[in-house]
């Protein structure tokens, strides 16, 4: 299983030499500068969480899925469950373990996902596109522990690969994790002990959201991006910060360690 899941892998060219996954990975590492405890999902979480670790947050301890906490691995893991995850590792426990201590414990300040859609509320679809539950569009790969990284942790990072109409919509195809704001209107249920998403960074630009009714706000764009194509591109009537920042391109130094040291065989930035 896998928490949460990117919507696809584009690697359109941002600029000259930048292309969008390497965009998202340097500005979701970023966001992670101060943070401590970091629950990584598969793909763009993980590789942007391990770029925290070698530049803005060094001091990051790195949970996973599979029951590694405190993961420093010497290589970049190719999966949630690698080997590699666990030399240097402050312990490996049981996925019971993790579940129930650690993120139900509310021991994650945040929580790194991706997902096929998000609503502006900030809840989660990753399990299908399409209205027919028997048969989808498109059958996803579920949950994972993205359900419970909403409940349990502090907080929400979202990385999502493309902003479309499609990606971010008005009403979810599949409810999968329930922002506070949804369990909020639900009469069963427990609410989300944190804030539940409060950042999504997009090829677009990025999003922000804190109090539990209030929607995602676009709050910076990338270098060249209108904000209102960021509008068009968004399912519902995107608000836009009146003071709306421009994000700083990456660095050299940022790319180097992208590219030349953690992903040089293009795992996931292919």
């Amino acid at each position: 299983m896998t928490a949460g899941t990117p919507e696809h892998t584009d690697t359109k060219s941002i600029g000259e030499d930048v292309t969008s996954s390497e965009l998202l990975t340097i500005h979701s590492a970023r966001a992670l500068a101060g943070r401590r405890v970091v629950f990584a999902g598969h793909g763009l979480p993980t590789l942007a969480t391990s770029l925290a670790q070698r530049t803005v947050a060094p001091e990051i301890e790195i949970v996973y899925e599979s029951g590694v906490t405190g993961a420093r691995p010497p290589d970049l893991p190719r999966t949630i469950s690698d080997s590699v995850l666990v030399p240097g590792a402050a312990s490996v426990i049981p996925m019971t373990h993790l579940f129930n201590y650690v993120l139900q414990g509310q021991r994650i300040d945040v929580g790194f996902l991706g997902a096929a859609q998000v609503d502006r509320y900030g809840s989660l679809n990753s399990t299908l596109i399409g209205d027919d539950w028997e048969h989808p569009d498109s059958r996803l790969p579920g949950s994972g522990g993205a359900i419970e990284a909403m409940a349990g942790a502090a907080e929400i990072f979202l990385v999502m690969r493309r902003h479309t109409p499609r990606t971010f919509v008005e009403t979810l195809d599949f409810v999968t994790s329930p922002s506070p704001h949804r369990a909020a209107q639900s009469e069963v249920g427990t609410m989300p002990a944190g804030a539940g998403v409060t950042h999504v960074i997009t090829d677009l630009g990025i999003m922000t959201r804190f109090a539990q009714d209030e929607e995602l706000t676009l709050t910076a764009v990338h270098p060249g991006v209108d904000p209102a194509e960021v509008v068009r591109q968004t399912g519902w009537d995107l608000q836009v910060a009146t003071d709306l920042e421009a994000t700083h391109a990456p660095t050299p130094e940022e790319l180097a360690v992208l590219r030349d040291d953690l992903d040089p065989t293009r795992i996931y930035l292919r």
